[in-house]
């Protein structure tokens, strides 16, 4: 799993999992779903991210799951 944060644009991004080809579909106006081809959610895009977080507190990371 992957975090990142764009302070310019506001914008907080999870990568699930990586997918070559994705849709997007709006959860709520500023919460968008990446769907793979398999229908299961990929990444998480959420605009005006310090509405939902105390953003400062954000950086980007990687986490890696164990096999």
């Amino acid at each position: 799993m992957k975090v990142y944060y764009h302070q310019k644009h506001d914008l907080l991004y999870i990568t699930l999992k990586e997918a070559n080809k994705v849709r997007n579909e709006r959860f709520k106006e500023d919460i968008v779903f990446d769907i793979d081809k398999d229908d299961k959610i990929v990444g998480i895009e959420i605009l005006g991210a310090s509405t939902y977080f105390d953003v400062k507190n954000i950086f980007t990371v990687t986490i890696e799951q164990e096999n």
